[in-house]
This record gives C-alpha cells, structure tokens and sequence, in this order.
C-alpha cells in the first residue's frame, strides 16, 4: 500500500467527507491543509440541475468577481481606430487587428483573455483552430465580442470568471486564492451564483442549483452548506 504524505494525512483527519461546511469554516480548512510553495486558487464547482446533452440547457457567461481572482490577467484585443486607443487606454496588454492575428498564427499567445469587436471578428475567426482549444475563442454570450471594448477590458483585469457547464452539468471557476479573506471568497461565490440563476434555461427542471463545491488547486474538495451563501 503506498505511503501517505503527510498533507494527505492531514485531509484524511481533518476533512469530512459527508459533512456540508460553513463557507468561513470551508476556506479556513482549505488554508490550513495548503503546504505547497506556490499560492494555490481557491475553486468553486457548482452541479447545475441541467441535461448538458440538450443544447438549449448549456449555461455559458461570465461573472465579474466583486474581489477578483487574485491573479494578474494578459489582455489582447482585436480592435482598430478608436476603439483602439479605448482598449489601450483600459490597459489591454496587446491591441492590433491583423497584425495581432499574423503574430498569433506565429506562435505567440501570452495572454488569457481575448476581447474582439464586431468587425475584428472576420480577422479572428481565422485563428479558431489556434484560439479555439485553448479557451480563448471571443464569444458575444461572455463579453469579449462587444463595441464597449473598454468595459470588457477593465472587467477581465478586474477578475472575471468565465464558465460553460462541462458534459456532466458542472461549472468550474476560480473565485479567489489561498490566503483570500473568507468573506471575499463567500461575495464572490455569491457573485458567480446570482449569474448562474440568471441564466436558467427555461427547460430546467427540479433543483437548479444542487451543489456547491470549494477546493484549492491541489487540495481536497468541500461540500459547502448553500445555507451560509445569500446568493
């Protein structure tokens, strides 16, 4: 039987694994188990009571976090003119049109959000492929196709989570970091929440929103009691 190590030791006695925590208690726990040398995320999965088959019933969209996620985002933009000069002004890291998409085929793809206005979209729907498997594709349903470039620029360096239920009807995000004050981390799951109520399909039956889950990157998973979030 292979030995444990002694942060596995910790969570076999300290978490309990049918229990529902308080969020306060949750991130306190998650802290106190957290041993490596870098910060770890703290992540929030949330079981949606969705059919992820049906296409009608996928949950896409994006939260601007009330505290943010704690990490520092690289921003391109796909933009000409003024709204150019918008996007630079809101402090997008890279802003060009098809010299952006000639340096992007060329390998270089440093940054974690994409943002692309209307008319930018026939330059960058040639980088799917590129852009696509990465996560980084614009898309109108989680702000970053949009004319108001600025606004989707401060939001994503603010700290916005993006999500998309997975096939099991789960959406992932990160809502902070190790370290995060319990009550930031509580608004921001709360934040996440009343977004994901917002865009309940209409075909949903039953409980929607039927489990919250928080954990940090290499840390185990709490079931949290929904009760202790007013969202």
């Amino acid at each position: 039987m292979a030995k444990l190590t002694k942060r596995q030791k910790a969570i076999r006695e300290k978490v309990e694994s049918t229990k529902l925590y308080a969020i306060d208690e949750a991130v306190a726990l998650l802290a106190e188990l957290s041993t490596v040398k870098f910060k770890e995320s703290v992540d929030v999965a949330v079981n949606l009571g969705v059919d992820p088959r049906k296409s009608d019933q996928v949950v896409r969209g994006s939260t601007v976090l009330p505290h943010g996620t704690g990490k520092t985002v690289r921003v391109a933009v796909f933009a000409q003119g003024e709204n150019a000069e918008k996007a630079k002004a809101a402090g997008a890291d890279v802003v060009g049109f098809e010299d952006l998409a000639e340096s992007i085929k060329g390998g270089d793809l440093d940054f974690g959000v994409v943002i692309a206005t209307p008319d930018a979209m026939r330059v960058v729907g040639q980088l799917g492929q590129v852009l696509g498997p990465r996560g980084l594709m614009p898309n109108p349903k989680v702000g970053t196709v949009t004319a108001d470039v600025e606004t989707a620029v401060k939001n994503a360096k603010a700290g916005q989570a993006r999500f998309r239920t997975d096939k099991n009807g789960i959406i992932h995000a990160g809502v902070g970091q190790v370290g995060f004050d319990a009550n930031a981390v509580k608004e921001n799951i709360e934040a996440l929440i009343a977004d994901l109520k917002k865009l309940k399909p209409a075909s949903a039956k039953g409980v929607y929103v039927k489990k919250v889950t928080l954990s940090t990157t290499m840390g185990p998973g709490l079931a949290i009691d929904q009760g202790t979030l007013s969202a």
